[in-house]
């Protein structure tokens, strides 16, 4: 009996340690987050950022070469069309003269003086000639008068008088010539002046630059006064009233964009509109990203449904968030994107069989950033593990993770 008890107790003891091995290393189910797979509502959306237009855009430029007053218009003023002036152009002062063109006009001048000068003799000569002719023809008239001269000498002398008279209206008109000259010669004198009266000659000759047509001025491109070129751009007009939402995808992504799918207009600072695509651009133009990589980018032109009183206070340029729509469904098998790996070159889940993880292949359609769809592999009501870490393999313990 002795030797039973001293056996009965190292015996015992062994066992609890063995049995607390046991215990301390047998597995231990894995924490897991579960989701359910359902059957719920999807929408396959593609956006990015967008830009608020003016549909039709006005760009005012100068019709001609001159000196263009200060525009006194500013942004969001109104205008109305063939009414409104935009500004005003004058001509443009003289050039300076470098000593060299100055010596050389100053000569102009003088050539132009002498050879009027020349015009002036000439006007007065031929005047004498034809004081004289016309003597000639009154005496010759008396003398016929008293058919002491014959018929033919009055003529000669009536013909000398015409040719004196022709002659002096010649030299006259040379005259004129060298007077329009001479004022050429000395307008190329002219340099810059701030005389008053030559300003007001300048404000008579303004040309004003009108608006075409009725809207508001978006943008003032030269509002200083300053000497500009024909074809300068002055100023944008257009109606705030007919925006358009403009956004540049990613190529691969816009030729899966269709014209009048459905586009949600967010994050501008209000309440989301709806709208709907109008037009994918044929042509694609390459934009640097971000992070110095060259995209190649479409622009899609979107109209809002929602009417104008939603969206009043956008205006031209202003930055949008937009999203559009490729697919969606009332109702479709789904499971949260989270539960979603590859094993082999295919889709795969965890699902949750009896406290047990069990691999599981699926085939999935479409898909967003939330639910994927589910074609095959997986019924409704089916459980499945969010996340899976790499401690979660096919046949391993697993117990919902507790909240908090």
């Amino acid at each position: 009996m002795r030797s039973l008890r001293r056996w009965f107790l190292p015996s015992v003891l062994g066992l609890l340690v063995v049995a607390g091995l046991v215990i301390a290393f047998r597995p231990q189910p894995v924490p897991v987050d579960l989701a359910a797979v359902d059957l719920g509502p999807m929408t396959v959306t593609v956006g990015d950022d967008g830009i608020t237009r003016v549909r039709e855009v006005f760009l005012i430029s100068a019709p001609l070469p001159g000196r263009l007053l200060r525009i006194d218009g500013e942004v969001g003023d109104a205008v109305t069309a063939g009414d409104t002036v935009l500004g005003r152009i004058l001509p443009t002062d003289p050039a300076f003269l470098d000593p060299r063109r100055r010596s050389e006009q100053e000569a102009a001048v003088r050539a132009a003086e002498a050879a009027m000068g020349l015009e002036e003799a000439e006007v007065e000569r031929l005047a004498a000639e034809l004081e004289y002719a016309e003597a000639e023809h009154r005496r010759a008239l008396a003398l016929f008068e008293r058919d002491t001269v014959a018929e033919s000498y009055l003529e000669r002398r009536r013909m000398e008088e015409r040719s004196a008279a022709a002659a002096l209206s010649t030299a006259q008109a040379r005259l004129r010539v060298r007077q329009s000259e001479l004022e050429a010669a000395q307008a190329a004198l002219m340099e810059p002046s701030s005389d008053s009266r030559l300003a007001g000659a300048h404000d008579a000759a303004s040309y004003p630059v009108v608006a075409p047509i009725a809207g508001r001025i978006l943008q003032v491109l030269q509002e200083s006064e300053s000497v500009v070129a024909a074809g300068t751009p002055l100023v944008e007009i257009g109606d705030p009233r007919d925006l358009e939402v403009v956004v540049d995808l990613l190529s691969e992504d816009a030729v899966q964009v269709v014209a009048g799918a459905d586009a949600y207009i967010e994050q501008w600072g209000g309440a989301p509109l709806s709208g709907r695509v109008r037009r994918v651009e044929p042509f694609g133009f390459t934009k640097v990203s971000a992070l110095g990589i060259e995209e190649q980018r479409v622009n899609v032109i979107i109209d809002f449904v929602d009417p104008p009183e939603a969206w009043a206070t956008l205006g031209h340029g202003y930055r949008v968030d937009v999203r559009i729509v490729l697919w969606q469904s009332d109702s479709v098998l789904r499971v949260p994107v989270g539960a979603l790996f590859r094993h082999q070159g295919d889709w795969a889940v965890f699902i949750a069989n009896q406290d047990h993880a069990r691999l599981r292949n699926i085939q999935i359609g479409h898909m967003n950033d939330e639910h994927a769809e589910i074609v095959g592999g997986l019924e409704d009501g089916n459980r499945v593990v969010l996340h899976p870490s790499d401690r979660i393999h096919d046949g391993v313990g697993i117990t919902p993770r507790q909240p908090g």
